[in-house]
């Protein structure tokens, strides 16, 4: 249970702080803002990738077999969630101080849209660098774990 905690408060308060920072950015260089946008989702995806092959890595050393890994997906799932409903909480919350401009959405927003896109934006680069991490440990480890298939020999059992 820790680990999806870790992940979902990790990327939740990074979402919060690139979006704190970009609000700040777009009020003092407002001709800068799509580069400032495209700055922190870059930041943000790159995060979560390379977290996602750490796992993915580590994985696939302690379990050889493809079949018998830990199930990432719903570790994964469960954090990009609460990340996504956490980080739109509290960018709401955050929305009323003053000096602090997020954009003025409302909680039924950021709750919803703004969380759902999050989470998108958490859970599938998540599963790609997963998969990538996998995939480099499988080679690292003798070969390819699915060499097998591609030879034509059966599987050992």
């Amino acid at each position: 249970m820790i680990s999806w905690v870790l992940r979902a408060v990790a990327l939740g308060a990074l979402v919060v702080g690139l979006r704190t920072a970009l609000g700040f950015g777009m009020v003092h260089w407002p001709t800068h803002g799509a580069w400032m946008r495209l700055l922190c989702l870059v930041v943000l995806l790159a995060a979560v990738l390379a977290w996602g092959v750490l796992d993915g890595r580590r994985d696939r050393i302690a379990h050889g077999d493809p079949e018998r890994g830990a199930d990432l997906t719903i570790l994964w799932l469960k954090a990009a969630v609460a990340g996504g409903l956490g980080s739109g909480a509290v960018a709401w919350i955050l929305d009323f101080l003053p000096k602090i401009d997020l954009g003025d959405n409302g909680l039924l927003f950021e709750l919803t849209a703004g969380a759902s896109f999050i989470i998108l934006l958490i859970f599938i680069p998540a599963l790609i660098g997963v998969g990538i991490g996998r995939r480099l440990a499988g080679r690292k480890s003798g070969g390819d774990s699915t060499s097998h298939l591609s030879h034509g020999l059966p599987a050992a059992a």
